[in-house]
């Protein structure tokens, strides 16, 4: 199951966070993104540490889709440094993989 993906970037504005979501899915590169937020990041940055609202969004891709939909985030991104992370899904319900699987097949 070590195909399959949750990516996770997150910006400082709702409508650039739903933007992200529906390009990566719209592009099949991500089955599916959820958008949440608002959520409070603490993180150092330039030597002091920051604390911001941001949106965060994860969305569901394969390892093969992965090096496309990063370029895709940062791209689209409005961060010096966006956060992009992807973590392995090591469990999910057989028909759900095979979903994000074939919503992510290119055209």
């Amino acid at each position: 199951m070590a195909d399959i993906l949750a990516v996770t970037t997150t910006t400082d504005d709702p409508e650039a966070a739903a933007a992200l979501a529906r390009s990566a899915v719209a592009a099949h590169l991500a089955a599916c993104a959820q958008v949440d937020g608002p959520i409070t990041s603490v993180y150092r940055w330039q030597g002091g540490v920051e604390t911001a609202r941001e949106w965060r969004v994860v969305l569901k891709t394969t390892a093969d889709r992965y090096p496309a939909l990063e370029a895709h985030l940062r791209a689209g991104h409005a961060y010096e440094v966006p956060e992009v992370v992807a973590v392995p899904v090591v469990a999910g319900s057989a028909d759900y993989l095979a979903w994000v699987r074939a919503g992510t097949a290119a055209d």
